[in-house]
């Protein structure tokens, strides 16, 4: 199908919609619509938190009798399948819509084109893939998910020019400006869950949460600590409850963090670590689409060579601290340019002085 100018305008417009749930949809997708009858706006909506009305629902409502007869545009494949809500498909059928256009087909095996179909076996014209792209961008920790079964992973790290996390002594604070921790914290905001490590509890000894910008739903906190390390006193234990992953079984470390009321998932490698892997694949099913990692050294390179990265989000100081000081990624040395790891660079801009990257790890081979 044909696309004209009014339908790329619209869907846009349900696109900014969408995003207005960046931090509150979790677990379920971020979706915006718009209701247009002869060239006029007669209703939008977006999604805002799991459990309440979806976005067609919100627009249906706010165009009223003139949705009948209007094309709907919707960034996500109208639900077919009744969840904690009733499928959307349903609705606009029986608000009399003409046309509806999705951005994208929705990547859950329950909808799966099912939604499209159903509207066009009520004879309402239904077309997909305008912008596509960027609504696939603006969820991509669902689809991630639903094509997967693990979370999309954005590992974010700050560090010098000359690519140093930290002085030898371990000194980190603050390599870069308060604009871009403020920025980081949007990353943390939008994120399901926040993963680090147990060398960053002991070093920086962080809360974890979000601080800096408005949020309503902090993220899960997740701690990977392979032998059940941390301290009953470190600041992570504060606050609401946090998920510790280990490969450890001693039981009076289990019996004393269960008591404080955090969970523990035991999910061992094969050298008595924490299966990284394994505990992606957990996350998943539990309904984290996007992981945000803020890890040290050890456990960024531990990610990466083991394939779990699927985005990086660099801030870069102007600053040069010099050969001694902390690498960014714990990596094997490489005899061969060919065993490096490519980045595509998908963004790159100032934030106050510094600059932020947004890369992705290319496919080997």
């Amino acid at each position: 199908m044909t696309f004209s100018a009014a339908d790329h305008a619209a869907m846009a417009r349900a696109l900014q919609l969408a995003a207005r749930g960046l931090d509150t949809t979790s677990p379920n997708p971020r979706v915006g619509c718009v209701i247009v009858r002869d060239g006029t706006t007669v209703g939008e909506g977006w999604h805002a938190r799991a459990g309440e009305a979806h976005a067609e629902v919100h627009a249906l409502r706010q165009a009223g009798a003139a949705a009948r007869g209007a094309t709907a545009y919707v960034t996500l494949e109208p639900c077919s399948h009744f969840g904690r809500t009733p499928p959307c498909a349903d609705a606009l059928i029986e608000a009399g819509v003409a046309r509806v256009i999705a951005a994208m087909e929705d990547p859950n095996p329950l909808v799966a084109g099912r939604g499209l179909a159903r509207l066009r076996a009520s004879g309402i014209a239904a077309a997909h893939g305008l912008l596509a792209e960027a609504a696939q961008e603006l969820n991509i920790g669902f689809v991630s998910r639903m094509t997967r079964g693990r979370p999309w992973v954005r590992l974010k790290v700050a560090g010098t020019l000359d690519g140093k996390s930290a002085l030898d002594n371990g000194v980190s604070q603050w390599i870069t400006g308060p604009a871009a921790r403020r920025d980081g914290h949007r990353w943390r905001a939008r994120a399901c869950a926040i993963l680090t490590g147990i060398g960053t509890v002991r070093e920086d000894d962080p809360q974890l949460g979000v601080r800096d910008v408005p949020c309503e739903r902090q993220p899960l906190r997740i701690l990977v600590d392979a032998r059940l390390e941390v301290s009953p006193q470190a600041r992570i234990l504060q606050g609401e409850p946090i998920l510790i992953a280990t490969g450890s079984t001693d039981q009076a470390r289990i019996d004393m963090l269960r008591a404080a009321g955090h969970e523990i998932v035991f999910v061992p490698n094969a050298a008595g670590k924490v299966d990284l892997g394994a505990l992606l694949r957990l996350l998943g099913e539990r309904g984290i689409n996007e992981l945000h990692v803020e890890a040290g050294f050890k456990l960024n390179g531990s990610l990466l060579r083991e394939g779990c990265v699927d985005e990086l989000l660099i801030y870069l100081a102007p600053m040069l601290v010099g050969d001694a000081a902390q690498g960014l990624f714990n990596l094997p040395a490489l005899t061969r340019l060919e065993g490096a790891t490519r980045l595509d660079i998908r963004d790159l801009r100032r934030i106050g002085p510094d600059l932020r990257l947004i890369a992705r790890p290319l496919a080997q081979g």
